[in-house]
């Protein structure tokens, strides 16, 4: 059967996305933020994953206002990058395990979860600036290390999904992956976040010890934290902070006992503190350690 040996927590910064794209990653203001994931690439190499299952969040390029999806999972055959207005960005197509995706939909839908089918969709800098991240600057003419099962969560237009409501559809991802008779190896993304806010007069908020603390106990207490009201999420993380609310998806289809490969946080990268953690299932013989 199919299996989810670790989960990875990311940012998506477009900026991020902008600076590898333009060759600026060593210059002196990027250099720190990309030597964080250094590590992550060559535990990425050694777990080589089948399929990534990749939690994130459109931002007004696929939906808008007349059309907004609390959860929307991909199954179409492929998924292009956007252009978000400066043209999409030099990256693959993004591959989809097509089988697999309609199995998820399939037994998430049965296990009373409301998805959105998307048979057809683009996929902006959310799900494409963390495959850069992971897997490096790779061009148009390359091809992902794997394929990507995306699903896309409504953080934009409130009201958001609770964290709790994240974290279980995480244990359903889980049972719907268990339940596909291929012998898989996936890797589940929670992106988005950290503490950003990006209008008005908390414009550039960044809260290291809350975030830093929001990883902490995304190890240690992932029930106890699944329960953070979205009104502390706006105070202590900012407006875009709900983001968050992701990476309890990719947390809630890990074992209850992990252990944290890598963690890198770094701030400035545009307006927004980037967060990034490794987890690896304990009891699972096949995770990367």
């Amino acid at each position: 059967m199919a299996r989810i040996t670790a989960g990875v927590g990311c940012s998506h910064v477009p900026a991020i996305g902008v600076a590898m794209d333009l060759g600026k990653t060593d210059e002196p203001y990027w250099a720190p933020c990309f030597a964080g994931f250094e590590k992550s690439r060559e535990w990425i190499k050694e777990a080589k994953p089948d399929v990534i299952f990749l939690v994130y969040n459109d931002h007004c390029t696929v939906f808008d206002a007349s059309f907004i999806p609390t959860f929307a999972l991909g199954c179409a055959a492929e998924f292009t990058p956007a252009d978000e207005g400066w043209g999409p960005r030099p990256v693959p197509v993004v591959r989809n395990h097509q089988v697999m995706a309609s199995h998820v939909a399939q037994s998430l839908i049965l296990d009373e979860f409301d998805i959105t089918i998307m048979n057809e969709m683009e996929v902006d800098h959310g799900l494409t600036v963390p495959l850069s991240l992971m897997f490096g600057n790779l061009g148009v003419d390359d091809e992902w290390p794997c394929l990507v099962v995306p699903l896309c969560v409504n953080v934009v237009q409130y009201p958001a999904p609770t964290g709790n409501r994240c974290y279980n559809l995480g244990k359903a991802v889980r049972r719907a992956v268990e339940s596909f008779d291929e012998d898989l190896n996936v890797v589940i993304f929670g992106t988005g976040g950290m503490s950003h806010q990006l209008q008005y007069k908390r414009a550039g908020l960044i809260n290291e010890e809350w975030d830093t603390q929001f990883m902490d106990r995304l190890t240690s207490d992932p029930v106890g934290l699944s329960q953070t009201p979205h009104v502390e999420y706006l105070r202590e993380a900012g407006s875009e902070g709900v983001e968050l609310v992701m990476w309890h998806i990719m947390r809630g289809a890990l074992d209850d006992e992990v252990d944290e490969v890598h963690r890198h946080y770094h701030v400035p990268a545009s307006n927004t503190a980037v967060g990034h953690i490794i987890l690896a299932n304990r009891k699972d013989s096949g995770a990367p350690k």
